[in-house]
């Protein structure tokens, strides 16, 4: 009876085989109502039609033959459909219900043909038992295959996504850019995830200065990158700036902050994606299907939207893409809001520190000077480096250029109260090394008032003071490495300038560090000496030696022609011959050409030590002022040179000598041996003396005192008549 059974299903498979399509057809449409996702994917569904009829042809040789089914194999393109069922993020479970509801309906039809073959009820009920044992061993055999081919390309697929997740945090974020991070995201996610991807930014997220309305809905194409060129799929243009109709799916998503997979069914493309019939065809041509759209969320702000679209890529976005755009959108936003948080810090450090530093040349006629500030290219941000040109009196310059160690606002706060205080100090005329003292005792201050965050606040300076009445050079450095002066080549060209060796030039510790002495250095300059004064920024180069930059900012200074353009060419230049395009520390740099004032405009007389002397005094100021057609001057400086002169042999100790100097002003000096100095009180009624003083700065525009190591000059100056040529130097 076995063998007619067998017999009898060979039949029964010969019978079916002209009508396997038609078979598969009948099993499809029952599938539908079960499983709608075969009719919404074309590619899946021209797969399953194939699959299906394979596995009606594969079933009815079970039959026929009657082979161990433990030994045979799925049809490939059942393989095929379980991997692409992984590859559409439909569920396994979905998978294998779609196995057994067409394996059932399959038995079905093939039972419903076997009455219709025999009336003999036995055969039938044995061939059923036959038809259901081998029916479910089949189901069994192939599902394990598929399900096996399914999860391997499950696991291929969460490989790629852990590989891409992996090389967006290596790629997105290298820079604090802002527009650079934008574009690293559209660059990793074009390369095996989407066809086009586009990133819209808040204006304010861009606004630098921070004074942009953080309600504001326009938005900026700052990224944008397709697997086409020339980004056909977008009319926007990166730099341009847009916005999104209200309701739209992009402005939803901003507001609401969730995420949105668009599926685009019948070509029917989305206004904000289209927005004229033109563009809807063009997209519709390239095949577009499905869209991402992500809200850029970073510390509870929105700052924008990412697209991720794919058209060329026959496989749509599903949700576990989506839960992937999100991850990779999610660090990305992070990157962005620290570079943009780097930015406005980094963009008001510098506005901080260049309205710190001086903004226009100083007048005065000691010094031609062109100086440049280069913040850091690098991440650490502005620094607290700084320079300054300060007149004193006598027709002397203070030359100082300094670098506060951090980066930040916090180093540039600090750059502004040391320089804030070299200009106090420098006002009451110390000594360099004095200066650097003092102003170490205000770094100390700062150290105290300093919160444990901030840091501990420490710099380095270098102070020089030129004299071109003397041509002397007098500096002093807290940890600053020393200037390089190049002397002036001869008037007749017969020698080229060259490197002026500096006596030895203590270099005294860092500010900040208290309780160690300073020493001023003094030395004589040729007229038309160059002197560069920089902090480290300029020379130290991790792949080059100091002596090396040394050795080439000389070059540089050396041949450095002495137009009166040639300062600014010349910082130029040095910038251009020692720095990278992107320097990793601030640069400070000041360049001055020394100048030597007229001899002609420059009297000096030595005095007793006697009252008698004060007469005669008077007298040489008389015919001094005459000589140089300033006698509208010599009531007033005659009353003034009396009073200081009368003030030094009264008070003060030999040698006195009077020194008057004609330059932008008429500046009266009288110096004694003496390190006593004057103060300006007001002289009661009955007091006899008192008034000298008081009456000296009722009659000039500035007076003060300055000592030196031997000891101290009281100098007074007064304006020039309407008229006079402001610069007497040479």
């Amino acid at each position: 009876m076995e063998t007619d059974v067998d017999a009898f299903l060979g039949q029964l498979a010969r019978h079916l085989r002209p009508q396997v399509n038609e078979l598969a057809g009948l099993l499809l449409q029952r599938l539908d109502s079960e499983l709608p996702e075969l009719g919404e994917d074309a590619d899946l569904a021209a797969l399953t039609l194939d699959e299906t009829a394979q596995h009606v042809t594969a079933f009815l040789d079970l039959l026929e033959t009657n082979p161990d089914v433990s030994a045979w194999k799925a049809p490939l393109i059942a393989l095929e459909g379980g991997r692409l069922y992984a590859r559409r993020g439909i569920p396994v479970s979905r998978l294998l219900r779609g196995f057994r509801l067409g394996h059932l309906s399959l038995l079905e039809l093939v039972q419903a043909e076997a009455s219709r073959l025999t009336s003999d009820w036995q055969v039938i009920h044995l061939a059923t038992m036959r038809l259901v044992v081998i029916a479910f061993d089949y189901v069994d055999r192939s599902s394990e295959e598929v399900v096996a081919a399914y999860q391997e390309e499950r696991d291929r697929l969460l490989q790629r996504r852990l590989a891409l997740t992996n090389e967006a945090s290596k790629r997105i974020g290298t820079t604090l850019e802002v527009t650079r991070t934008a574009q690293e995201l559209t660059e990793v996610c074009t390369e095996d995830f989407a066809d086009l991807v586009a990133v819209d930014l808040f204006d304010s997220v861009l606004d630098e200065a921070g004074t942009g309305s953080p309600e504001a809905l326009t938005q900026r194409r700052v990224a944008q990158r397709s697997v086409l060129d020339g980004c056909p799929e977008s009319l926007l243009r990166i730099g341009q700036a847009h916005s999104y109709a209200d309701g739209s799916e992009p402005a939803r998503t901003l507001a609401t902050g969730r995420s949105v997979l668009h599926h685009i069914a019948g070509g029917e493309m989305p206004a904000w994606m289209a927005p004229s019939e033109s563009h809807g065809r063009v997209l519709r041509t390239l095949g577009l299907h499905s869209i991402l759209l992500v809200p850029l969320h970073a510390r509870g702000d929105t700052l924008g939207l990412v697209q991720f679209v794919r058209h060329r890529t026959p496989v749509p976005f599903d949700d576990d893409d989506l839960l992937l755009a999100q991850e990779i959108a999610s660090r990305a936003a992070v990157y962005i809001d620290n570079a943009r948080r780097y930015t406005h810090e980094r963009s008001t450090a510098l506005a901080l520190q260049r309205n710190l530093l001086p903004r226009h040349a100083v007048k005065q006629s000691a010094v031609e000077t062109a100086s440049r500030y280069l913040p850091a290219g690098s991440r650490a941000g502005v620094g607290g480096d700084w320079y300054d040109v300060i007149p004193l009196s006598g027709s002397r310059v203070a030359l100082v250029v300094g670098d506060v160690v951090g980066r930040g606002l916090h180093a540039a706060a600090a750059m502004g109260r040391l320089r804030t205080a070299v200009r106090s100090f420098a006002d009451i005329d110390l000594m360099p090394d004095e200066l650097l003292t003092h102003l170490d005792d205000v770094v100390i201050r700062m150290q105290r008032e300093e919160s444990r965050d901030e840091g501990e606040t420490s710099a380095t300076c270098l102070y020089a003071v030129y004299d071109p009445v003397s041509r002397l050079c007098s500096l002093a450095s807290a940890g600053h490495v020393p200037p390089t002066v190049i002397a002036p080549s001869t008037t007749h060209g017969s020698q080229v300038a060259g490197v002026v060796e500096l006596p030895e030039v203590p270099i005294g510790p860092p500010l900040g560090l208290g309780g160690l002495p300073f020493e001023t250095t003094e030395f004589e300059l040729p007229e038309g000496s160059l002197l560069a004064l920089f902090t480290d920024g300029l020379i130290a180069d991790r792949t080059r030696d100091v002596d090396v930059a040394l050795t080439l900012l000389r070059d540089v200074l050396t041949s450095a022609p002495e137009s009166p353009q040639s300062l600014e060419e010349t910082c130029d230049r040095l910038l251009a011959a020692l720095l990278p395009s992107r320097p990793a520390d601030d640069v400070a740099l000041l360049v001055a050409r020394t100048r030597a004032l007229d001899p002609d405009h420059v009297a000096a007389m030595d005095l007793p030590s006697d009252p008698a002397a004060v007469s005669g005094a008077r007298g040489f100021a008389s015919d001094v002022l005459a000589a140089w057609g300033l006698e509208e001057l010599s009531f007033a400086t005659e009353l003034i040179v009396s009073e200081l002169v009368t003030n030094a042999i009264r008070y003060g100790k030999s040698p006195v000598q009077l020194r008057m100097i004609l330059q932008s002003t008429l500046t009266c000096e009288v110096f004694d041996a003496s390190s006593t100095a004057p103060h300006l009180r007001r002289a009661r009624v009955s007091d006899e003396g008192g008034r000298g003083l008081l009456l000296v700065a009722q009659l000039t525009e500035r007076w003060g005192t300055r000592h030196s190591r031997e000891g101290k000059v009281i100098w007074a100056e007064q304006a020039l008549p309407a008229g006079r040529r402001a610069d007497h130097g040479r």
